[in-house]
């Protein structure tokens, strides 16, 4: 450890000892396979460009942690960077490690698996899913796959996953969706009845920062414009959201929405 710049410090007599002191570098570091998951999980996290200044050093960390690791271990390691996506935000909520770990394996070599779930109504199925990829959006973490049975793309909450089960089949997706689009239609469209759509002048990265992904679906309208799809509960709430925006809003669709934005109550909440 001297050879390493690391100091001993000992103590003598019946009670004394030997200690590693504080170094000056860093030591060769060994990780059993759990710690080096969470490590790579950690890191992946540190990655979504929330704090600034670190991209770099992560990016650096994980491709030397990938290096030196035993090739089943750097197998999962990149699993989990190459099978994920991040819609937006962090400190998801707890999943099962293993449980996402295999299904990372599985959206990464495209095998399809057993999908043992509890649906938003809290009914327990069973379903056979053909994994694309794994989207982190706010607290959570959604899978984005082809259910066998209904021969469509959904999306499964993982923390609601009870079980995954690989098959062993190797299966073709063909033209698999934009899986952040769709993670994005499942929480801000899907669940509500009244849909609209609005143009914004803005680039869509611009945009995205006055309607956020988790809010509507963003798609650009060449390059100076954004398509919004948004939904809702009640038309009254959709007209108080786009009065309130920070920039002006052209309503494509629907009519009703358009003519309840020019009404003379809708300006009391642009005040």
């Amino acid at each position: 450890m001297r050879r390493l710049d690391y100091p001993v410090e000992a103590d003598p007599g019946p009670g004394g000892g030997y200690r590693l002191g504080r170094g000056g570098r860093l030591p060769p570091l060994l990780f059993d396979e759990d710690e080096t998951v969470a490590v790579a999980l950690g890191l992946q996290a540190a990655a979504d460009g929330s704090v600034a200044g670190i991209e770099v050093a992560v990016s650096s960390a994980l491709t030397k942690l990938e290096r030196f690791l035993p090739a089943h271990l750097a197998a999962r390691v990149r699993d989990l960077d190459e099978a994920s996506e991040t819609l937006w935000g962090r400190d998801p909520d707890p999943v099962d490690r293993d449980l996402l770990v295999t299904l990372a394996g599985a959206c990464r070599r495209g095998e399809q698996v057993r999908l043992d779930y509890c649906d938003r109504a809290g009914n327990a199925t069973s379903r056979l899913v053909d994994p694309h990829r794994l989207v982190r959006a706010g607290r959570r973490r959604y899978l984005v796959a082809r259910d066998t049975k209904r021969g469509a793309w959904r999306t499964f909450r993982v923390d609601r996953a009870e079980a995954v089960t690989l098959s062993g089949i190797r299966v073709e997706l063909g033209d698999p969706p934009d899986a952040l689009r769709l993670v994005s239609e499942a929480m801000g469209l899907a669940p509500h009845a009244v849909k609209a759509r609005v143009r914004l002048a803005l680039p869509v990265e611009e945009a995205a920062e006055v309607v956020p992904r988790t809010v509507g679906v963003l798609s650009a309208d060449g390059e100076a414009a954004t398509i919004v799809e948004l939904a809702g509960p009640h038309l009254a709430g959709m007209v108080g959201y786009l009065a309130a925006l920070s920039v002006p809003c052209e309503v494509l669709a629907p009519d009703e929405l358009r003519a309840a934005l020019r009404a003379p109550t809708a300006s009391t909440w642009r005040k």
